[in-house]
């Protein structure tokens, strides 16, 4: 198996994004950055001047989420680079489906359709190393990622689970926090944590039927949800409750 690719890390860290975005960097001469991370100065010089010597670079995201992709436009022009993902993201320059292929010189990565997080979300398989760039499917810590941002969103997640577990990658690569080297593990510690709210969610249905997301929001997740933490729960809810009502059926 391949090295791990370096990477650099923003200065983004939060409960939600843990150490900060890591923005990948895959092949030497023909090279790939994944997820150039937040519009922040500092960062995209840094990731300038890392690549200066390439002779040819491609800027590649997995989502259009700010602290994925809001410092592709400036890393573009800096550095005269293409932006390559999904076709929804406003900045990219081309669009990147299910199985079209980018080829660096350290291997090819293969765009994987993995939607959930965002209808979008792309993974990135890389052959030669034989792992997967998941951007937000997973994190490296944990056992949950945010899910809750469109229609459909969990049963999205849950297939797309299932689909990153069938291509059995020996490592992952989240765009926050380290690789996951347990794949397997991870993938069924994160099936477990989803399928564990949705059973909350089925129980308060039950008790409380016909009550709103906001009036359940503290008994599927506690009391001391931090206030920071309210609307993207209320939204995960909201989520949960449409799965719950269309029959569950992933």
């Amino acid at each position: 198996m391949s090295l791990d690719p370096p990477y650099i890390r923003a200065g983004n860290a939060s409960p939600f994004t843990l150490d900060g975005t890591r923005t990948y960097r895959v092949g030497s001469r023909r090279t790939v950055l994944v997820d150039p991370g937040p519009d922040a100065a500092d960062h995209v010089r840094a990731l300038a001047a890392w690549v200066v010597e390439a002779e040819e670079v491609a800027i590649l995201v997995t989502h259009g989420h700010s602290d994925h992709a809001g410092g592709a436009p400036a890393l573009s022009e800096a550095l005269g680079a293409p932006i390559l993902g999904p076709g929804t993201v406003a900045a990219v320059d081309r669009p990147l489906s299910d199985g079209d292929v980018v080829e660096t010189d350290a291997g090819s990565l293969v765009a994987v359709h993995t939607p959930g997080h965002t209808e979008d979300h792309l993974s990135f398989r890389w052959e030669a190393g034989d792992a997967l760039f998941v951007g937000d499917l997973l994190l490296g810590q944990g056992d949950t990622t945010w899910v809750g941002e469109y229609p459909g969103c969990v049963r999205d997640y849950l297939r797309s689970l299932q689909h990153v577990a069938s291509l059995a990658p020996s490592v992952l690569y989240p765009a926050h926090g380290p690789p996951v080297r347990d794949v397997p593990g991870a993938i069924r510690r994160y099936q477990a944590h989803r399928r564990a709210r949705i059973r909350q969610v089925e129980d308060a249905m039950r008790r409380w039927p016909g009550t709103s997301a906001r009036g359940l929001l503290e008994e599927v997740y506690g009391a001391d949800l931090p206030s920071a933490a309210v609307e993207a729960a209320l939204r995960s809810l909201e989520a949960l409750l449409e799965y719950v009502g269309d029959g569950g059926a992933a």
